[in-house]
């Protein structure tokens, strides 16, 4: 098929073992995006041109017939374990909402939701809370801000095994938190699992721009990650920005993420360093040993900023995120040996990003190299700044690579963990203050980190 031109393009679903019938959307669209699934399970995505905003049956059956036939897909796992999912936010009540409508729609027999209200201005994120109307779903006030200080508040907060992360500009799968349940049943190793995450909206040519540029989705494949056995597609690996998954579809069995001490809390949206803790968290998980893995079926869709400014913006804080997780390897002496032999791939991989940034469309904002090295300078500077203030208010910085011991766990996740379980025999509190106090260790960190059932 010859290339699609930039146009506006509408986002949805066809599953193959659905009657077949022609596509009718809103003529302004010139095209249409359309994750193709069977029975549910995803197979693939194509991009169809649209006459008026529509496509015939027999046009759209030639474009998936590429995917290779129905008989290939394995249904995606599911499992019914309880699982928390935890959703940071501040000041976005509207965002939010539509965020829980999804969450609570899952067909998740048993999963709770807890919303981290960072630093707010007003109660509207409360009354968000309240508005949906259900039990399943608790309100925490954090007087501190940051994404990293909201999961791990979260983390802290969560009375079940498994906890999933996930953004307030997201919408889940009918079936994402299933599907989750159902990777981490099927391989007792994994540690963590991530999933793809999917355009909600190419309407504007920012919202597509900054899907190329950004490249989330890493395709329907089922990949498993360990430090044991590096991935032949990835020089870079372990410090591949992106290749594990991103925070915004994100789940870790709860033990193993405190055990690691949770994410840097001088990192991430909130921070002067905008980015990075995702990445870096996730790096830090595959270097003290556990096993990562990648559920094509638990997928989301988010919605990517629509206009040039939010665009500009988001794009320089990743750029500033990435320098501040940069900054964090080169200051661990075990991180930097084993980075620095890989700094050949990783000049490489920098000049791919750069490439595809470049071939992302005319909305794309334009980024010299010296802005570029200048936003990766600022990341830098600014973790080592904010790295040393969030040590002194006793917040989670951890090391890159963990001491040759266990039970090395942030005091605040250990403590809000037992405040949790105390509260779980009274009910669901709505705001309880996080204590500030500074790293320790435990000989019974395996007891700390166990959950209680929902």
């Amino acid at each position: 098929m010859a290339t699609i031109p930039d146009v506006p393009t509408w986002v949805g679903e066809l599953d193959r073992l659905a009657p077949a019938a022609d596509l009718d959307v809103d003529p302004r669209f010139g095209a249409a995006r359309l994750l193709v699934t069977v029975g549910g399970t995803p197979q693939g995505q194509v991009t169809v041109p649209l006459r008026a905003g529509r496509a015939t049956a027999a046009e759209l059956s030639a474009a998936v017939a590429g995917l290779g036939p129905v008989e290939a897909v394995e249904a995606a796992p599911a499992g019914t374990e309880p699982i928390t999912v935890v959703v940071a936010t501040r000041n976005r009540p509207e965002s939010l909402a539509r965020c829980l409508r999804a969450v609570l729609a899952s067909d998740h027999p048993a999963l709770s939701v807890v919303v981290v209200d960072n630093d707010p201005d007003d109660e509207r994120t409360r009354q968000a809370v309240l508005d949906t109307g259900s039990d399943r779903v608790r309100y925490v006030r954090e007087p501190r801000r940051g994404a990293s200080v909201g999961r791990n508040r979260g983390l802290a907060e969560a009375r079940t095994a498994l906890v999933a992360f996930t953004d307030d500009d997201t919408e889940v799968d009918l079936a994402w938190a299933s599907r989750i349940a159902g990777a981490f049943a099927g391989d007792p190793d994994l540690a963590c699992v991530s999933g793809p995450v999917l355009a909600a909206r190419l309407a504007s040519p920012e919202e597509r721009a900054a899907d190329i540029a950004l490249a989330w989705n890493k395709g329907f494949t089922p990949r498993r990650f360990t430090l044991a056995e590096p991935p032949a597609d990835s020089p870079i690996f372990p410090f591949a920005p992106g290749l594990f998954g991103i925070g915004a579809n994100l789940a870790v069995r709860a033990a193993a993420a405190r055990a690691v001490g949770g994410f840097d809390e001088a990192m991430g949206p909130g921070t002067p360093t905008h980015g990075g803790e995702d990445c870096e968290f996730l790096v830090r998980m595959i270097l003290a040993g556990h096993v990562l893995g990648y559920a094509p079926g638990a997928y989301l869709w988010h919605h990517h900023r629509p206009d040039q400014a939010a665009l500009r913006t988001q794009l320089e804080g990743y750029a500033v995120g990435l320098g501040s997780f940069l900054a964090k390897v080169a200051l661990s002496p075990q991180g930097r040996a084993v980075a620095l032999r890989r700094l050949p791939a990783a000049v490489a991989r920098l000049r791919h990003i750069s490439e595809r940034e470049s071939g992302a469309g005319e909305a794309m904002p334009s980024t010299g190299l010296l802005e570029r090295g200048g936003r990766f300078a600022r990341g830098g500077w600014a973790y080592l700044q904010r790295s040393r203030e969030v040590r002194r208010n006793g917040g989670a910085v951890p090391p890159m690579v963990l001491p040759a011991r266990s039970g090395l766990v942030p005091a605040h996740i250990r403590r809000a963990a037992e405040a949790a379980r105390v509260r779980s025999a009274a009910g669901p509190v709505r705001a309880v203050p996080t204590p500030r106090s500074r790293w320790g260790a435990t000989d019974a960190a395996a007891e700390l980190t166990r959950s209680p059932a929902a």
